[in-house]
């Protein structure tokens, strides 16, 4: 799907979609849960959706309900099943270690650009620790064995990802586990999330010792809290004129994006900023820093890695609409140019597709973007929502 966005600022009131970075976690736990959770989210993307669809390859039963999901935990694991992760790299990334914490024969499926993202140190550490993987083929990893109690150590400056997936597998491996980390930690805050999760579900992850084997004990009802990722376009949009009311966003979460409410008032003038905690926000800071005093940003490597090479991206879609950026090997300068229109390849990542309709909202003419479908893997509403707000856009099917 592509479509040619006219110019205009947005107006009215947006809840924000439920957090999917939450949502996975709550889904393990629940999952291994001693009875079923009823996880109160009523907006579902594809992401979460893999998350559900590994969740139930693994033996657990999850109903989705008009106000969320009621997950009945695994009774009986497969001794060999297929994960489904479409091109998902938290579902992958934490659902590895726990296959091998369970000791089932799995095949990850992978979609997209998943199969070129990175999974070493975790790779190597799970070998270490007992378990078996390989790629038959370019678009799937098999994982057989079983991951044992005891110390685990892990580089944490590659994705705080892999660090979830090693917690929650110690949860459910008989036996005190420790993690210790290495390097400079990328995305604390969702290390943070992680430990919540699972308190929330009974386990502690105190200086990360676990005492795992005893799973997870059910709060009854959960409710997943609302997306900071997804509010920062329509936070972005209002820091670009539009008059916007963004709800169901906690200031006291632990979700790391949260940091978008002072990084969109700094841009305001000229600013250095991190890249290292925050690399989902990177587009739309780009864009509001475009339309203002410009920025840099520094530690922009783990960019490189996600559902594009999300620096590439950034300077093409910036050039596309009339402005101006450029990097180096680990920095990205954006130059506060202002942006007209033109037409911006989504390069199938959703944060890229977003970025540019918010774009749109301070261009003089309009702004075509190619492959926008691909936001309904966060933010499956995004567009409907755009048009509700007062955006208006043509739509053309390829």
């Amino acid at each position: 799907m592509d479509i040619t966005i006219f110019p205009g600022k947005l107006s009215g009131t947006v809840t924000a979609i439920p957090s999917k970075s939450q949502a996975h976690r709550l889904f393990i736990c629940a999952a291994f849960a001693e009875k079923p959770t009823t996880l109160l989210c009523p907006e579902t993307n594809r992401d979460i959706e893999a998350t559900a669809q590994c969740l139930r390859a693994l033996g657990a039963q999850i109903d989705h309900t008009q106000e969320g999901y009621v997950i009945s935990p695994v009774k009986t694991l497969p001794v060999e099943t297929v994960l489904p992760c479409q091109d998902s790299g938290s579902t992958l990334r934490f659902l590895l270690p726990v296959a091998g914490a369970l000791g089932v024969n799995a095949t990850f499926l992978l979609e997209g650009r998943l199969p070129e993202r990175p999974l070493s140190p975790l790779w190597e550490e799970m070998v270490r620790m007992g378990c078996a993987l390989s790629r038959p083929t370019a678009n799937t990893i098999r994982c057989t064995g079983r991951l044992r109690a005891g110390q685990y150590t892990i580089d944490g400056s590659v994705s705080s990802q892999f660090i979830t997936g090693l917690l929650l597998a110690a949860a459910l491996i008989p036996g005190e586990s420790y993690i210790t980390l290495t390097g400079k930690v990328e995305s604390k805050p969702y290390i943070t999330m992680t430990q919540r999760a699972m308190a929330l579900f009974g386990c502690e992850t105190k200086d990360f010792t676990i005492q795992g084997g005893q799973g997870f004990r059910s709060p009854g009802t959960v409710t997943v809290e609302g997306d900071w990722s997804g509010g920062a376009f329509f936070l972005g949009a209002r820091a670009l004129g539009s008059d916007l009311t963004v709800e169901n966003l906690d200031p006291d979460s632990p979700q790391g994006d949260r940091a978008v409410l002072h990084l969109l008032s700094a841009l305001n003038h000229n600013v250095t900023i991190s890249a290292a905690q925050i690399p989902d926000l990177i587009p739309i800071l780009a864009v509001v820093a475009a339309c203002k005093q410009g920025a840099v940003f520094t530690d922009i490597r783990r960019l490189r890695l996600k559902e594009s090479d999300r620096v590439a991206s950034i300077i093409a879609l910036l050039s596309a609409l009339g402005g101006r950026a450029e990097a180096d090997e680990n920095t990205l300068t954006i130059y506060g140019t202002g942006l007209t229109g033109g037409t911006v390849d989504s390069r199938n990542d959703h944060r890229i597709a977003m970025a540019a309709a918010i774009a749109a909202t301070a261009c003089v003419s309009p702004v075509t973007i190619l492959g926008a479908e691909c936001s309904a893997k966060s933010y499956p509403q995004f567009w409907d929502e755009y048009t509700r707000l007062g955006g208006h856009y043509e739509q053309y099917l390829r």
